[in-house]
């Protein structure tokens, strides 16, 4: 009996059902009122129950309902609208939301639970998320939505383009037309394309073509009118190409093969460029090579008393603010002086002790009695005057002078050379570098001295630092462990224990260039003995490379006062990003590095804060060509 009720019952669905929805259609149109007769048959049927169980009601599908049944939406396309692709893309694509909706509004309309939902207060709805079917109605707010009209559309990705295109970068097609011809290399060095004489010949034309259209542009503006030809007639012999060529292997190999090949002439491109830029840093512009010349021959014309400076009773008197500069660089030691002098609030309490070279003494002692620094008092000496400077008292001239030191910065091979070229910088080679560790012997009567590169810039009265406190230590330094490459591990071999057991490799480096010294301290520790001990274990350059700092950070290790930042701010040799408000309260600026302000490659806006301080206007700068 059961299995004759499942018959009638699937024969009714399968047999009348069909017929039904097949006339109903028509009826909508001819009788309205038996859309709702339907209804009530529908609602019968999909209440069907086997052996009285009302709870198992068959799986009978929703039909959609007629007042919801909508014509299919057609796009007729213009012969306008095949002209333009984009136009054509957002028509279906508007299309295809419209329809979508549709659907989903039918589909919305037929299920019961969703009718609810949509007519349900805000708090029952939070109560249906709990449903075990809230998937399905969370669904339900998504639809809820507003379609945007197909004209809105259309505006909506107009203006997604434009901010795409606005996006695009001001070299994007230059870039295209350079990507263009390493792939038209690529594929004119494959066999299967050179054994194809059209091809490969279009594809010749194509790269001379694309080639003359590049020229040297930079960025899109710059590009002709008919590169955007040459671009498009580019893509299609490339596409020809293509099909020639489909073995992708082959080409990824080419092409790995190139990348290797640029990768080794951009490393051989950044050594010589790193070559060249230690040449020109350490060769001297023709205008400074004349400048020592002329100021020579000018000195030995003059009468023995006019070779003489004034106030030279001044010059062991330890209450004034004594300056140790050590330099053979005319020029650049004026300019310390002038800036020094031009913010003294007392420029008579300001000796300045210059020594150098004998080759530039004369000329050093004449420029300074040619252009005096105002009240302020100069004392210029000649370092082969210091008798007690000899290779027996002073392992580094000893160190300086040998046969190995000389062959390891002049000898023509230099397979085993150090990688980084300033380390064979042959200013190393000169004493004067290396006389800011005899400050005691040299000025045996100061008890304190400010030490100054020749290539610092002085912004503020520097007459503070006399005062400040350095609390037992030797050395008051601006530190630099602001940055990592300046902390012991980058100057010094932490791989040889004499140095692993005695410093600490991340212990924070300082700067040279800005240095107050305590000479009083200094005799007290015997600074200068320490100094000697690490150059006479350093013999073989083992413990670390030529230069100051290497043996100023282990000299003075524990033995210095951090000062603040504001009195020293470096970087204006190598660094063009340096902060533009430090630059300007700092009470000295460094041109640490290779682009020293003398220079033509110096950087441009670091340039003018050192030569304000250059009277481009006196004789010697005029006859020589030294310009700004």
């Amino acid at each position: 009996m059961k299995v004759r009720h499942i018959v009638l019952g699937l024969l009714s669905i399968t047999v009348i059902a069909p017929i039904f929805l097949y006339t109903d259609r028509v009826g909508t149109f001819v009788n309205p009122s038996f859309s709702a007769a339907r209804r009530d048959f529908l609602d019968d049927v999909g209440a069907f129950s086997v052996s009285g169980d009302n709870t198992r009601h068959l799986n009978v599908l929703q039909h959609q309902e007629t007042s919801t049944l909508k014509e299919p939406i057609g796009v007729v396309y213009s012969e306008q609208s095949t002209d333009s692709f984009p136009k054509v893309t957002t028509e279906h694509k508007s299309t295809r939301v419209l329809s979508a909706t549709n659907e989903e509004r039918q589909q919305k309309l037929s299920n019961p639970i969703r009718q609810v939902v949509d007519r349900a207060p805000p708090n029952l709805t939070t109560t249906l998320d709990s449903h075990p079917n809230a998937s399905d109605i969370s669904a339900v707010k998504l639809e809820q939505q507003p379609t945007q009209p197909a004209h809105k559309v259309d505006q909506k990705e107009h203006s997604d383009n434009k901010r795409d295109r606005q996006a695009e970068p001001a070299d994007a097609q230059v870039r295209r037309l350079k990507d263009q011809l390493i792939r038209a290399k690529v594929y004119l060095s494959l066999p299967s394309i050179k054994n194809n004489p059209h091809v490969t010949r279009e594809l010749r034309l194509r790269v001379k073509e694309v080639t003359r259209a590049l020229g040297d542009a930079t960025k899109d503006t710059d590009l002709p009118k008919i590169a955007l030809d040459k671009m498009k007639a580019m893509e299609q012999s490339l596409e020809k190409a293509k099909r020639v060529q489909d073995d992708c292997a082959t080409v990824v190999k080419k092409l790995r093969a190139m990348l290797h090949s640029s990768e080794e002439q951009l490393r051989v491109h950044k050594k010589q460029t790193m070559f060249l830029t230690q040449l020109t840093a350490k060769t001297l512009p023709k205008g400074l090579h004349c400048l020592p010349l002329r100021l020579t021959t000018e000195y030995y014309s003059l009468n023995s008393s006019q070779q003489n400076f004034p106030n030279q009773h001044k010059l062991e008197d330890p209450r004034l603010y004594h300056y140790a500069l050590f330099s053979d660089n005319i020029l650049a030691a004026a300019v310390v002086v002038n800036s020094t002098v031009s913010h003294a609030k007392h420029p008579s309490n300001h000796v300045f002790h210059i020594v150098t070279d004998r080759l530039n003494y004369a000329a050093m002692r004449m420029w300074f009695l040619g252009n005096p620094p105002g009240k302020a008092t100069i004392q210029v000496q000649n370092i082969e005057e210091f008798t007690w400077l000899n290779a027996s008292y002073s392992p580094v001239l000893k160190q300086l002078g040998s046969p190995s030191m000389i062959d390891y910065y002049f000898r023509a091979h230099r397979s085993n050379s150090d990688q980084n070229l300033k380390f064979r910088n042959p200013k190393y080679l000169s004493i004067l570098n290396h006389l800011r560790f005899y400050l005691p012997e040299i000025f045996p009567k100061l008890n304190k001295v400010l030490f100054l590169d020749d290539d610092i810039v002085v912004q503020k009265d520097l007459s503070g630092l006399w005062s400040l406190d350095l609390k037992g230590n030797v050395n008051g330094a601006v530190e630099t462990c602001g940055e990592s490459f300046h902390r012991f591990d980058r100057y010094l071999n932490f791989s040889n224990p004499l140095i692993s057991k005695n410093f600490d490799p991340r212990a924070c480096g300082w700067a040279y260039g800005m240095n107050v010294f305590d000479l009083d301290e200094w005799r007290r520790q015997n600074i200068t003995e320490v100094y000697h001990q690490w150059q006479r274990l350093n013999r073989n350059r083992q413990l670390w490379k030529l230069g100051t700092l290497p043996p100023g950070l282990i000299t003075f290790w524990k033995r210095t006062y951090s000062l603040n930042k504001s009195w020293h701010v470096l970087g204006l040799g190598y660094n063009p990003n340096v902060n533009q408000r430090e630059i300007e309260e700092a009470a000295v600026i460094h041109y640490n590095g290779n682009l020293k302000p003398w220079l033509e490659i110096a950087i441009p806006k670091y340039k003018n804060y050192w030569a304000k301080y250059v009277d481009y206007d006196v004789m010697y700068l005029r006859e020589c060509n030294i310009n700004p």
